[in-house]
């Protein structure tokens, strides 16, 4: 797999029938290891051990009801009273961050209306803080630590 810009991890890979998988630590499973799952699997290490993201608030691939139609969000933080405060989007290294990306994840958010939205690709990382006053996104200059939400 290719590197990424963010922290070096290891991960438990494992082979079956010719294809690779890796441990997720939030799903408590192997699953398919995509070039998305790549990214997916260090941007979750990177939150936990180096912005001090709870593990027991983050959970992948959350079901949400959008429209009548079944979605999934790539990654989600509750807060401790388990009410939805970030959601994350990834995408493989190799595909730009567009606007439909964006779209994607404010479409996710008109269900779970979230603080923050995050979306990688594992080279770039946007982060936004949503402002549900004046309807408008900023982008910050990182993803904040954990203590800063």
């Amino acid at each position: 797999m290719l590197s990424l810009n963010l922290p070096s991890a290891t991960f438990k890979i494992s082979e079956r029938d010719g294809r690779k998988y890796i441990f997720d630590i939030l799903r408590r499973k192997y699953v398919a290891l995509t070039p998305e799952e790549w990214v997916r699997q260090h941007f979750v290490h990177y939150l936990i051990h180096h912005l001090g993201y709870p593990s027991g608030l983050l959970a992948n691939e959350v079901a949400i009801n959008l429209n009548g139609c079944s979605r999934r969000c790539d990654t989600v933080l509750y807060d401790s009273s388990l009410s939805p405060r970030m959601i994350v989007e990834y995408k493989a290294s190799d595909i730009p961050l567009t606007r439909e990306v964006f779209n994607q994840i404010l479409r996710y958010n008109i269900v779970l209306r979230v603080d923050y939205l995050i979306v990688s690709n594992g080279i770039n990382h946007y982060c936004c803080r949503v402002d549900y006053n004046s309807g408008s996104c900023t982008f910050l200059t990182s993803v904040p630590h954990y203590s800063e939400l």
